[in-house]
């Protein structure tokens, strides 16, 4: 019997149905190239001090909300603060979306600005993108996987702040059923459910800014100019947000629609805003990551 009618029906399907070497070869090297991109990032000092100090954030509020009211009594001797504040006294479930809405207009962007910021030029300024590059990733796809890696840590950095949230929320206040913003009652479980889909839209509403970053860091071969022109840009756009004469403007800001996903907390939930918000954020995710792309497989990086 030959080798060739040895091999049953079933084993030639295995066969067929093996990807070709060459396929399975570059999946596994993009795949630790990205393993490897996440463990460097990760591994940073800067990235640990952000995600520090994006956890103290709520931790922070929390504390100034049990001083503030004077104890687990919203009506207590110093509790005629904002509403938020009975309510994070209430139910520390609270103190989740307060946390997202206090670290959304600065802290997390900017940590997002930082990371991406620093993604290429970072690289470029410390002579191993050259190295990056003689390896068979080709710039399209370490661009993409550096994109992939910041906005990985958009999602850890978003869920930093609300497991930071709701563990010290569950320390200084009770838990329990909450009142949602159209007065209607909801469980716990069901609270949790949505504290999760808004850390998860938070996260979506980063998109824009991640792409913005990665294409500052093409521009130029300091990572510190990078980090500081994307937090600039971001400060800009929010200070140019809150300009009554620009209201024309203003819904295509980036920032512009951040803190509707308090429109979850709503029954029914209103879905407007929050759609503008993450099509917008996919409209600025196309358009500065063509850019980025543009700009950086025509970069000189023997410079």
């Amino acid at each position: 019997m030959s080798q060739a009618e040895e091999i049953t029906p079933k084993g030639r399907g295995e066969l067929r149905d093996q990807p070709p070497p060459a396929v399975s070869r570059r999946t596994t090297f993009y795949g630790t190239l990205f393993r490897n991109e996440l463990r460097t990032t990760f591994r940073r000092w800067r990235t640990l001090a952000l995600l520090a100090v994006l956890a103290a954030v709520p931790i922070l509020v929390g504390i100034a909300v049990k001083i503030e009211t004077g104890g687990d009594d919203p009506s207590g001797p110093s509790g005629n603060g904002p509403a938020f504040i009975s309510q994070i006294t209430n139910n520390g479930l609270f103190l989740v979306f307060t946390a997202l809405a206090a670290t959304l207009p600065f802290f997390l962007p900017m940590a997002i600005g930082v990371i991406a910021g620093d993604a290429i030029a970072g690289e470029a300024n410390a002579g191993t993108l050259r190295y990056l590059l003689v390896a068979p990733a080709g710039r399209t796809r370490l661009l993409l996987t550096k994109y992939a890696t910041v906005m990985t840590f958009c999602l850890v950095a978003t869920l930093v702040v609300a497991v930071s949230a709701l563990a010290t929320g569950a320390l200084l206040f009770p838990l329990g059923d909450l009142t949602t913003i159209s007065g209607t009652r909801i469980t716990f479980a069901e609270g949790l459910g949505r504290a999760l889909l808004i850390a998860l839209v938070v996260a979506a509403s980063l998109v824009g800014v991640a792409a913005l970053g990665l294409f500052v860091s093409t521009l130029t071969n300091s990572g510190i100019a990078a980090m500081a022109t994307t937090v600039g840009l971001l400060i800009t756009v929010q200070i140019l947000d809150q300009i009554p004469q620009l209201h024309a403007l203003q819904p295509y800001f980036f920032s512009h629609y951040w803190l509707s996903f308090a429109d979850l907390m709503r029954e029914p939930v209103y879905w407007d805003d929050l759609v503008r918000n993450l099509g917008l954020q996919a409209l600025y995710a196309a358009v500065f990551g063509s850019a980025a792309w543009a700009r950086f497989t025509a970069k000189d990086i023997t410079a």
